[in-house]
């Protein structure tokens, strides 16, 4: 007989007593990207040791060069899977302070036209997101006295100022962090009644270009016309590497590129995605991608090349006619499926070679290259997911992909050799990096009984 409904009355009836573990939680100040805050940084650490602990997960604080790993390990039962859980504790900054509505570590319930929602720095990233996993854990301990899979919790306290110290941590780490399976709880649902599990996540290439002409800034009315222009030369190169279809025109871009699975595609087109609202809401109406493919398929599957920033001349108020010596861009390439992003580095630039003027010089500044990550849905812990997740909403389940990038996914599969789960309770509108981050008490309440319901289904892969 299962245990199931027993661990989800469980989680109902102690609901309050879960938020108010989690605003403790959300008063610890553990912002990772200033140094004012590392002892904050660790009373977090120390504070999910002790939740851990609370709960009969063997738990330690790890010390790095950075800020604390916490590691705990629940007792191992022969013949079960094994999965590690992944968090992080430490929170963006809460700059400008001024447009929050109240204390950003000062937690609080507030109503709202949605609904009710946890309003505090950390609510959704990730501090709520974690805590739903762990109440899921702590119930069928109280319930049962164990947990239906082997589980080993990592949390780390730099996810927010780039993860230094993850990297080495995990490599110095292999044997005693790689298992079955990772879930990850940092992403979203579809919406607000319809979970989703991320299958796809963009991998991100950044390039800095700086194209020098003549030594020095130039008078235009003196050498407008023999003179180069680099800032012309610059906007040439970049209009150049889209067609008129929107496609890349950098050689063997698209390699790698796999079409969308049929059964992927046919379940994206039946979400209603409605793009003309999603364009309104920023006030566009015309899709300005890749010609052939819905907004959906281009945030989600498809590579881009994208225009950060440009600087050239002279641009303070009023007017100077000058030909500057120096033009500079910043470009962003999303990757998907298995392109090689240092391979892309290497054509793009190459490519800007070609484009070059005899009398000008280019310079190069990398700005970070990391991989897509595509999750195989063939795994059974997936598909065993998503009816665990739509038994508890009522709503089927989506595969989605993501926009941006979750680097520790990455490393989870380079490093241990470990797919993973995304599973995430969070919303669009839920603010994090933002003033007035919020998380929804029905994410937090249903992403705690989803996760029961989710450690049920994946002992099936024993």
């Amino acid at each position: 007989m299962s245990s199931l409904p027993a661990v989800l009355e469980h989680i109902d009836a102690h609901r309050d007593d879960a938020i108010n573990r989690l605003f403790e939680f959300l008063k610890i100040k553990s912002i990772s990207t200033d140094s004012a805050f590392a002892q904050d940084c660790i009373s977090a650490a120390d504070w999910l040791v002790a939740e851990l602990a609370d709960i009969g997960i063997k738990a330690s604080r790890r010390d790095t060069p950075g800020h604390p790993m916490v590691v705990g390990h629940s007792d191992t039962i022969s013949g079960r899977p094994h999965v590690l859980f992944y968090g992080h504790y430490d929170v963006q900054p809460v700059d400008p302070l001024e447009l929050w509505h109240r204390d950003p570590f000062d937690p609080a319930i507030e109503e709202t036209d949605s609904g009710a929602v946890i309003r505090a720095r950390g609510a959704a990233d990730d501090k709520g997101q974690l805590m739903t996993f762990i109440e899921a854990c702590r119930a069928w301990k109280q319930t049962t006295g164990e947990l239906p899979v082997n589980i080993t919790f990592l949390f780390e306290g730099e996810e927010e100022s780039g993860s230094p110290s993850l990297v080495p941590f995990l490599q110095g780490n292999k044997e005693e962090l790689a298992v079955d399976l990772a879930l990850v709880c940092d992403t979203g649902m579809w919406n607000a009644q319809t979970p989703a599990i991320c299958t796809m996540l963009r991998g991100l290439l950044g390039e800095e270009i700086t194209i020098t002409a003549a030594d020095k800034d130039l008078h235009s009315g003196m050498f407008g016309g023999p003179a180069a222009n680099p800032v012309r030369i610059l906007t040439k190169i970049l209009a150049g590497l889209h067609d008129n279809e929107g496609r890349i025109t950098i050689p063997d871009f698209y390699d790698g590129v796999d079409p969308l699975p049929a059964q992927i595609k046919t379940q994206w087109d039946s979400l209603g995605f409605d793009e003309a609202e999603f364009l309104g809401a920023v006030d566009l109406a015309v899709n300005a991608g890749e010609h052939g493919y819905s907004a959906l398929e281009q945030l989600w599957s498809r590579p881009t090349c994208e225009f950060n920033g440009i600087e050239g001349g002279y641009t303070g108020e009023g007017f100077k006619t000058v030909l500057p010596s120096k033009a500079n861009a910043k470009v962003s390439f999303r990757l998907v499926g298995n392109q090689n992003p240092l391979t892309i580095r290497e054509n793009f630039r190459a490519y800007v070679q070609q484009c070059l003027p005899t009398d000008c010089t280019v310079e190069f500044e990398d700005h970070g290259a990391s991989p897509a990550t595509t999750m195989s849905i063939a795994n059974a812990a997936f598909e065993n997911s998503r009816t665990a997740l739509t038994d508890e909403w009522n709503n089927d389940a989506v595969y989605a992909g993501c926009g941006g990038s979750i680097p520790v996914v990455g490393y989870f599969n380079e490093i241990l050799n470990m797919e993973s789960l995304l599973i995430g309770f969070g919303l669009d509108d839920d603010q994090i990096h933002s003033p007035n981050e919020k998380y929804s008490v029905q994410s937090f309440h249903k992403g705690a009984r989803s996760w029961a319901r989710v450690l049920e289904k994946l002992a099936e892969n024993g």
